[in-house]
């Protein structure tokens, strides 16, 4: 398996933990990044989760565990300023840790 395969694989395993296309479905998710941290980086639309937060990242830490990093993307500056972070997050965890940062229900 090749790096960018392994990276993809993560990628799509971190999604099916936080509920593959129901949650994309709920959320509106988009333009989704496997990152090589390793990791899976998205968009939410504008102004749709608090704060304005409309960029996570999620990131698998070499404890097996997740950290979720929540971006409010100002896009006529292109900063990016860190909105909230929560490390320490196992697999059963996602969806709610997402839930507390974005205030967006991953489940009807």
């Amino acid at each position: 398996m090749t790096d960018s395969e392994y990276y993809r694989t993560i990628a799509k395993t971190i999604l099916g933990q936080l509920g593959g296309n129901r949650f994309i479905t709920m959320t509106g998710a988009r333009q989704f990044v496997a990152l090589d941290s390793p990791g899976l980086q998205f968009d939410l639309p504008a102004r749709f989760a608090k704060g304005g937060i409309n960029r996570i990242r999620v990131v698998l830490d070499p404890s097996d565990t997740y950290t979720v990093t929540a971006f409010k993307l100002c896009r006529r500056s292109f900063e990016c300023p860190e909105m909230g972070s929560q490390s320490g997050v196992y697999c059963d965890m996602l969806e709610g840790v997402f839930g507390e940062l974005t205030g967006l229900n991953t489940r009807l």
